[in-house]
Parts: structure tokens; C-alpha cells; sequence
């Protein structure tokens, strides 16, 4: 092969004899904020029920699911839900029961405590699998739309199935103890619903919290406790001094164990401790769904 000095045919024959310009290089600046947002509501609205309504389905399998995929591989299984509230029973009845003697009002001390206990398991167990069910379910918040609510509201109705069981062992408990069944009891689904109410609201607002700052799955479980000892639980209201009665009935969870155990147990109710407590939860679920939906529009981009 060798190489002339003649022009190529092919070249020569071309439009043009000289080498094209170089393309410029156009750097496109991105605002910080978005121009345009897709949002499901353009303002702030409570709870849509309709749109609930129509992922009525979604809830129902996701509640299934949970519960299905709750006790597999143990070896007790469903039993867990018997046995949380009964061991923490027995362990607080022998030491503030039997060992430190704390006064129950006149009642026996075990069903004193598993009536208090019972609502505040499912409020504490329903709280805490709430704040977890958004990043739990990750996969599914990225890859498709639905009400966001229906993941801490399915979390919350698998630990109200575990409050249902439970309720049967209560139930055994009075009547071992001789315990007479008064028309307060029909009060006990209203207060189920009121707890039920604040454990979704709650639920929400840590799970929103929880999916933008993962500080808050550190500090929940020691909020919960610290307030399982400001609530009547393992002993009665009537221990708090009464000056400090107006600050410690603003914790909503306070009405409802008094009501709760009133309701059972049969003793006299508080009501204005039970009015202060619906207002109360009234106020922190509209608090939460508002900062639920403020909070809905950046779960895909957080999780």
C-alpha cells in the first residue's frame, strides 16, 4: 500500500474544504426548588374518606400480610399476644403488688394492673409499629400511589386484633376475682375507639417524623416508657398530689386508663378527666394528620 499526495475524490468532492466548528457546551443551572410539584391535594384537607374508601382492598391485605408474617418462625407464636400483657402483670403484681404494697384502691391488684395494662400494650405496641411501617414498606411507597395513610392505619389495626384477644383473658380475670360487671362496661368500645384514634394519630405523625429523621426509632421506645409512668398504669391517679391534677390530666392517656378501669372494675368515673382526655386526643389527631400531609409529598424522596 502507498500513500500520494493527491486529494481524495471523496473529499475533494464535498460542500465544504475546512474542519466544522466545534459544538458549544451548554450548562443548564437547576433551580433548588422544583418548578412544578405534583401533589395529591392542593391544600390542606382532613382525612379523605373517599379515597380511603376506594383502597379499601390495599388495607385489608396489608393488615393481612402483618399478620401472617408476625409469628412466623417462632416457636410460640401467636401465644406473644397472651403472654406480654400476662408476664408484665406478674412481674409488676410481685414487686409493687406484694413487695412495695402500692395501694390499688381497693381492688385486687392484678386485675387493677391488666385493666390499665391492656389498653396501654395496645397503644404502646401500636405507636411503635406505626412509626416503622413507612420505611418498612419502602419498596412498596416508591413504586406506586395510595393513601399513605393506609400503611400506619393497617399497623394499628393488626395490634387492635392483639388488644381483641387479650381482652378475652381480662375477661377471665374478673371473674376469678369476683369482679361485678356494672353498665359502666358499655363505655369500653367508646374508649377503645378513643385510644384506637390516638394511636393512629400518633402513629402517623412518628412515622412521618421517623422516615425524614431516623433519630426518632432511638428515641421512641424511651418516650414511651417515660410515659407509661406518667399515666395511671401500676398505680392510681389518686396518688398525684392535687395541685399538679390539671397537668397530669392533659396526658390524654390518663382519662382513658381511669375510664377504661372504671368502666370494668366498676369504680366511680372521672369525667372531667375523661373530657379532658377526648379534647386532648381530638387536638393531637388533627396535629398529626396535618403533619402527616405536610410531610406525604417527600416520603418516596426520604425513604
Amino acid at each position: 500500500m502507498s500513500f500520494t499526495d493527491e486529494a481524495d475524490p471523496i473529499i475533494s468532492d464535498l460542500p465544504f474544504t475546512s474542519h466544522p466548528k466545534p459544538a458549544k457546551t451548554v450548562t443548564a443551572v437547576l433551580p433548588d426548588e422544583p418548578l412544578i410539584r405534583i401533589r395529591v391535594r392542593k391544600q390542606f384537607s382532613l382525612v379523605e374518606g373517599r379515597e380511603i374508601w376506594i383502597h379499601r382492598e390495599l388495607l385489608y391485605y396489608l393488615v393481612w400480610r402483618d399478620l401472617k408474617a408476625r409469628y412466623k418462625q417462632t416457636i410460640l407464636g401467636g401465644s406473644w399476644i397472651i403472654l406480654q400483657p400476662l408476664l408484665m402483670t406478674l412481674v409488676f403484681a410481685i414487686f409493687l403488688g406484694r413487695i412495695a404494697r402500692v395501694p390499688s384502691d381497693g381492688i385486687a391488684y392484678v386485675p387493677f394492673l391488666f385493666s390499665a395494662l391492656l389498653p396501654w400494650t395496645f397503644f404502646s405496641n401500636a405507636v411503635s409499629a406505626s412509626s416503622y411501617s413507612l420505611i418498612n414498606n419502602a419498596p412498596l411507597l416508591t413504586k406506586v400511589y395510595f393513601p399513605r395513610l393506609l400503611v400506619p392505619a393497617a399497623a394499628t389495626l393488626v395490634r387492635l386484633s392483639d388488644f381483641t384477644v387479650s381482652a378475652v383473658v381480662l375477661l377471665v380475670l374478673l371473674i376469678y376475682y369476683h369482679q361485678t360487671l356494672h353498665w359502666t362496661i358499655l363505655l369500653a368500645p367508646v374508649l377503645v375507639l378513643q385510644v384506637t384514634l390516638l394511636a393512629l394519630g400518633i402513629g402517623m405523625w412518628f412515622s412521618a417524623l421517623n422516615a425524614k429523621y431516623r433519630d426518632i426509632s432511638t428515641a421512641l421506645p424511651v418516650l414511651l416508657q417515660l410515659w407509661m409512668f406518667t399515666t395511671p398504669i401500676v398505680y392510681p391517679a389518686s396518688l398525684v398530689p392535687a395541685k399538679w391534677t390539671w397537668l397530669y390530666e392533659l396526658n390524654p392517656m390518663v382519662g382513658i386508663i381511669e375510664g377504661f378501669r372504671s368502666a370494668l372494675l366498676g369504680v366511680q368515673m372521672n369525667w372531667r378527666s375523661l373530657a379532658i382526655s377526648t379534647l386532648v386526643s381530638f387536638i393531637l389527631i388533627l396535629l398529626s394528620t396535618h403533619a402527616f400531609e405536610k410531610l406525604d409529598e417527600e416520603f418516596a424522596d426520604v425513604i
